[in-house]
């Protein structure tokens, strides 16, 4: 199955922190997929950086389209609220549906994702 990577833990590998040997071998197996909105959260820092070639082998990832359904995004916002996971950001929501719909599984270290997964059961990787 594919896995979303998730910003915190591109940012993890880039520091070479504890998730990278596991996101070296999601690469090695070719199981990642990114999406725009977190291409977005990315990729202005490392130009800013000048990391034109990670940008480039960024863009080289399999991209999921986003195809947001806002009444299903309120309806994710209020189940949660309603389960007392608050302050879940609506790129976050986004993140869940893209990876709902396209039968993903999310890698994060945000532990807003924890979350998610109890109230609106996302996969998760690693989990």
């Amino acid at each position: 199955m594919e896995v979303l990577v998730d910003t915190l833990i591109w940012i993890d590998y880039f520091k070479f922190g504890s998730c990278s040997n596991d996101l070296e071998h999601l690469i090695d197996e070719n199981r990642i997929v990114t999406n725009d909105i977190i291409l977005t959260e990315l990729i202005p820092y490392l130009k800013i950086k000048k990391q034109n070639k990670v940008i480039k082998l960024l863009h080289d990832i399999k991209k999921i389209p986003l195809s947001i359904h806002w009444e299903q995004i309120i309806e994710y916002q209020i189940q949660c609220l309603q389960s007392g996971a608050n302050g879940i950001g609506i790129p976050d929501l986004i993140i869940a549906q893209n990876a709902k719909q396209n039968s993903c599984h999310v890698y994060s270290l945000d532990k807003h994702f924890k979350l998610l997964n109890q109230v609106l059961q996302i996969n998760l990787y690693g989990n």
